[in-house]
């Protein structure tokens, strides 16, 4: 309040000072973009894939934990279109994609009401070998612009106010990228003045633009990308980024592109799929078609392995790192391992295969068929303290979302919206 405040008193100043009707109506549209921007600085936002530090879990508190026998109360639904994107959060609104009639749409909502604010449509086809139709990445909102990539790789820069293109950039013809069997996955990551992607193209594996204009800033390797997000992390104070692609683990330099180190991590057709985790000077990796897991120090030179095994195979969905532990689902069993042994400490086959995230020190598990259950997880076991059904349709990968007391579930082609703030336990009188 005293930032929009503030905001509005320099409005008034400069309207006393100019007075003219033409700087009214610029200075009315100033002050709503200030606005705009200034509510991010007090909300439990979830602008990007993963969160605001790309590992799962949210800083949110206060939220209700209770919930009714039915789930939460369903404050909104909205159709839209095939696909496993899941949402971002950010400034009052929603952003996320799905395809219908070949042709993906990049959505716009008002986060609380569902009211349906701008979409930016184009021509794509959601058609995969697998039947796993639709829009894989997921938009990454910073300050007043989105970014997106779709299954082909259009990489596109929009308003967020409004939905207009601000600049456009295709991973194959003007990378030379190769499109990845099941489509690019990966969502692109801002880091500064810069949004970083992974096309995958000859001599551009990584590629760094200007995140205002989409001029390339740096473009770097040469491996084909895979399925999974890249990762940013601080390393002897300086800022870098890694990459899981087709070859295995690739770590970067920021400001300019510059190999760091690499460990080889290769899976069956190429599915490099879940999100790295790094801590301090560790990164864990995992992977489906029996590859497994591996937990690689990288501070020694070449990287090693501290452990590896199959006790860890993510398919889709990512792990998350919680008070030295990992959890994450092993094919279709909720896992438990050791950070720094990779010793299992519990198997769960309850909630079938899906995804997770962290708040406040409770688990939301979404399983890939619409059900989802709040837990308290920790090395002693899985403890469920209370579940629903919100959705129903085919197989969905797309990972719930919590943010100002709200939470986000997408089937293949629907996303619910639930009450799960303060006050929906004084409503229900808990």
């Amino acid at each position: 309040m005293l930032a929009e405040n503030l905001l509005r008193n320099i409005v008034r100043k400069s309207l006393i000072a100019n007075g003219a009707p033409g700087f009214f109506s610029f200075a009315l549209a100033g002050f709503s973009l200030l606005t705009f921007m200034a509510c991010a600085a007090r909300a439990n936002d979830w602008p990007r894939w993963r969160g605001p530090r790309v590992n799962g879990i949210s800083t949110e508190t206060g939220w209700s934990t209770n919930w009714p026998a039915e789930g939460p109360k369903v404050l909104w639904k909205a159709k839209i279109g095939v696909g496993f994107s899941t949402v971002s959060v950010s400034h009052g609104r929603l952003y996320t994609m799905g395809n219908s009639d070949e042709t993906d749409h990049v959505y716009c909502f008002n986060a609380g009401t569902g009211a349906d604010l701008w979409t930016y449509s184009y021509p794509c086809t959601a058609k995969d070998p697998n039947q796993k139709m639709g829009t894989r990445a997921t938009p990454t909102v910073e300050a007043n612009r989105v970014f997106t990539v779709s299954r082909e790789g259009h990489l596109f820069c929009l308003n967020a106010l409004d939905g207009k293109l601000i600049w456009a950039k295709h991973y194959v013809k003007d990378f030379g990228a190769k499109v990845p069997t099941w489509g690019f996955a990966g969502s692109p990551l801002v880091e500064g003045n810069l949004l970083i992607a992974e096309p995958g193209g000859p001599g551009a594996s990584a590629v760094a633009l200007d995140k205002a204009t989409g001029k390339v800033i740096w473009q770097a390797g040469s491996d084909p990308a895979a399925y999974s997000s890249p990762v940013p992390f601080t390393y002897h104070n300086e800022r870098c980024v890694v990459f899981l692609n087709v070859t295995g683990i690739v770590a970067r330099r920021v400001s300019d592109g510059q190999e760091l180190w690499r460990y080889p991590w290769k899976t069956d057709y190429d599915v490099n799929a879940a999100t790295p985790i790094i801590e301090r000077d560790k990164v864990f990796v995992s992977s489906d078609y029996n590859a497994g897991c591996v937990l690689v120090e990288f501070g020694s030179q070449p990287p090693k392995a501290l452990w590896q095994n199959r006790n860890m195979r993510n398919h889709v969905n990512s792990c998350i790192l919680w008070q030295g532990y990992l959890y994450g689902f092993d094919e279709s069993q909720l896992k438990c391992l050791d950070w720094r042994t990779g010793e299992v400490k519990w198997a769960e086959k309850g909630p079938g295969k899906g995804s997770i995230m962290v708040a406040d020190g409770k688990f939301i598990v979404y399983s890939d068929r619409g059900r989802v259950a709040l837990a308290d997880l920790s090395p002693a076991g899985y403890h469920e303290l209370s579940g629903a059904q919100v959705l129903e349709g085919q197989e969905t990968w797309a990972a719930p979302v919590l943010a100002n007391g709200r939470l986000y579930c997408r089937s293949q082609d629907e996303l619910v919206c639930l009450d799960v703030s303060a006050k929906s336990e004084t409503a229900s009188g808990k």
